[in-house]
């Protein structure tokens, strides 16, 4: 059983990964100019197709670690929210007060500095606090390069730790995408990257009902489920409602890694 300290897994050599992917197009280069194009449009297929999957799937790890569900057998989940802070914020924290579960609010820097006294609420309630980007790009986010990228994460990372007075330690992807350059800064700010196990498509125009039905359908121990606050149809708030009720009913709790993991991995080891 991994405790927070394993579970912590900043990239270690995200340099790496961009070498190979350049020497592999040199490769193809060099294979185009002495086969053509049969030998070398398959080739380069064969390099970038990985590479486009890697970006767009948001477990896929080719760039960089990712953390998709926690090593347990035990009855517990940890909600991950993702977007804030937003109207919805203390409601959201109501909420989870009544039923007593926490939760890692997943933040957008700019809007985290727009609004301190939320964010320290976050804090004081005792839930977690990641990084999701200084601006949350969602339609160029996979095609930044290392300088924007830094600038997104780094800038993050700052604004939540002067505010909080805790420097993260858990980063979400905008929209769950990772290009090769990602990890650059995540190991420069000892991130690391939060994947999921299970989803409801909230974050999008939709309907309670549907989203908890997608939800549930994956929830097993140890699962890591993706939530979001403030989007623009409203329902949010009553989508928590109902997927707290639900996991009370089906003897699930939440935790927090950061302060959970390792009393989850004595029980396990009782």
């Amino acid at each position: 059983m991994s405790t927070t300290g394993t579970l912590h897994r900043p990239p270690r050599r995200p340099g790496l990964i961009l070498g190979l992917l350049a020497l592999s197009q040199v490769a193809v280069a060099w294979l185009w100019w002495q086969y053509g194009w049969r030998i070398g449009l398959p080739a380069m297929l064969a390099t970038h197709l990985p590479v486009v999957w890697a970006t767009l799937y948001p477990r896929a790890t080719l760039f960089c670690p990712a953390l998709s569900r926690l090593p347990t057998e035990e009855r517990v989940v940890w909600l991950t929210i993702d977007d804030g802070p937003s109207p919805d914020t203390a409601a959201m924290l109501d909420l989870l007060e009544r039923h007593g579960a926490k939760a890692t609010f997943f933040l957008v820097g700019e809007r985290a500095a727009a609004q301190p006294a939320v964010v320290q609420a976050i804090r004081d309630r005792g839930h977690g606090i990641g990084n999701h980007s200084a601006t949350h790009p969602d339609t160029r986010f996979w095609r930044l390069g290392p300088g924007a990228l830094e600038d997104e994460i780094g800038r993050s990372q700052s604004m939540l730790t002067a505010i909080t007075g805790t420097t993260p330690r858990w980063y979400r992807s905008v929209v769950g995408m990772t290009n090769p350059f990602v990890g650059l800064s995540l190991k420069r700010h000892g991130l690391t990257r939060v994947a999921w196990s299970a989803r409801g498509f909230d974050g999008v125009d939709c309907q309670p009902d549907k989203v908890l039905a997608r939800i549930t359908r994956d929830i097993a121990p140890g699962a890591i489920v993706l939530l979001h606050e403030g989007a623009a149809h409203g329902h949010n708030l009553a989508i928590l409602a109902q997927l707290l009720a639900w996991l009370d009913a089906q003897g699930y709790r939440t935790v927090l890694p950061e302060s959970d993991m390792a009393q989850i991995a004595a029980v396990a080891a009782a």
